[in-house]
């Protein structure tokens, strides 16, 4: 089975989470770049006014203002919730400053005119809309908003400069609304997110009561049976202790993986219960038992002494697939399982002969998939199929965990 044959990976669904850009970079570079076509295309409107010295420091301070702005649309990704919305303010504030200078020193409004300032504004307003922190952003959405339409009637109150001021709230309040809706949007998924975490970590903590009780249950076992041939058969002794101390290592070993898991509160990590080979056969048989396409499964060596964090996570994968296929593979016939013990790895694949299908990265299966098989040091990897068609899961999982390290 060769993995070139696969496309993207589970992996790639992670790819570009907590960007702070609402668009992609080329996209955000088209933005700036219009901006700045903006700043280019007021300053041959204002030409004119500039020649005459008595306007000239106006003129420039209008045009510094402008690139101010477009310097905090440029700057915005790298800034957090609450610097981004001090330095909105800040610059509504140094706009608003101009608007009343133009008001006190001109009375020509064409020079009021300009469209690079207030896209740049309205920009700002969008992300401290959408990321914004609250306590600042409930200032500075209003002074953002004053600085984006008094501009145009910043000198007097005319039909033409009237019109203008109502087109640039109309594109307040558009960029306002998006912003908000973004914010919605980030605000929910932070939800379901914080929401399947709990979940996961609750029923990963009933997981973690029946390993420990399954070990220590094996440990006292042991311990009792060497207890009572330590009068009749010393010599047996030694060797039980032998494998008691073997057992309370490789418990200790597994649990303080398990116990990393379970603290890693950045993670998303999708958490079966505990299971073996055993249950992966009943998941492949129960599949076939519901109708439609067919399941097999496969099993090449031997899988007695797996730790259970590899069989958990081998029936995971087997789990994820199969319920994928039972949404996605139209078409499909025929499912096929393979596991298959090879030396220090247990490489888990499944694959179908249904039409391909395009992954979906906003959803939490393969992502939460990616980063379970991850955990234990495996790897997946899913795609189409070359050549044959179909549909195919794969995943790599070491069988010694001893080596993975837990923060």
């Amino acid at each position: 089975m060769a993995r070139a044959a696969y496309g993207a990976t589970a992996a790639a669904a992670t790819r570009g989470e907590g960007r702070s850009l609402p668009l992609p970079v080329t996209g955000w570079l088209l933005v700036v770049a219009g901006l700045v076509g903006l700043v280019l295309l007021d300053c041959v409107g204002d030409f004119y006014w500039l020649g005459e010295s008595s306007l000239i420091q106006l003129g420039l301070a209008k045009l510094g203002s402008a690139l101010l702005a477009l310097a905090g649309v440029v700057v915005s990704p790298r800034l957090d919730g609450r610097a981004l919305s001090v330095a909105a303010c800040a610059l509504a504030f140094v706009s608003l400053c101009v608007s009343v200078l133009l008001r006190v020193e001109l009375s020509v409004s064409s020079l009021a005119y300009g469209f690079a300032e207030p896209a740049a504004l309205a920009a700002l307003l969008l992300l401290v809309a959408w990321r914004g922190k609250p306590s600042w952003a409930a200032l500075a959405v209003p002074l953002l908003c004053a600085a984006i339409v008094l501009r145009p009637v910043s000198i007097n109150m005319r039909q033409s400069t009237t019109i203008l001021a109502l087109l640039f709230a109309l594109g307040a309040v558009t960029a306002l609304s998006v912003g908000l809706v973004m914010r919605l949007l980030l605000a929910d998924r932070r939800r379901q997110a914080a929401a399947l975490r709990l979940e996961q970590r609750t029923e990963f903590a009933r997981d973690l009561h029946d390993f420990v009780a399954h070990h220590v249950t094996g440990i006292v076992v042991q311990a009792q049976g060497a207890q009572a041939m330590a009068d009749r058969r010393p010599e047996l002794v030694p060797p039980a202790l032998e494998r008691i101390e073997q057992a309370g290592s490789e418990a200790l070993t597994s649990m303080r993986h398990m116990v990393g898991m379970l603290r890693d509160a950045d993670g998303e990590v999708a958490l079966t219960p505990l299971a073996g080979i055993g249950e992966v056969r009943s998941l492949v048989e129960e599949f076939s038992a519901v109708g439609g396409a067919r399941a097999r499964l496969d099993l090449e060596g031997s899988f007695d002494d797996l730790p259970v964090e590899v069989t958990t996570t081998a029936h995971r994968v087997v789990m994820e697939a199969l319920t994928n296929v039972r949404k996605h593979a139209h078409g499909c016939t025929e499912v096929r399982v393979r596991v298959d013990r090879s030396g220090n790895q247990v490489t888990v694949r499944v694959g179908d002969d249904g039409q391909p299908r395009h992954v979906s990265h906003g959803g939490f299966g393969l992502k939460g998939l990616a980063e379970r098989v991850g955990l234990v040091g495996g790897r997946v990897q899913a795609g189409p199929v070359a050549g044959d068609g179909g549909w195919a899961v794969e995943a790599t999982l070491p069988v010694s965990t001893a080596g993975v390290m837990v923060s």
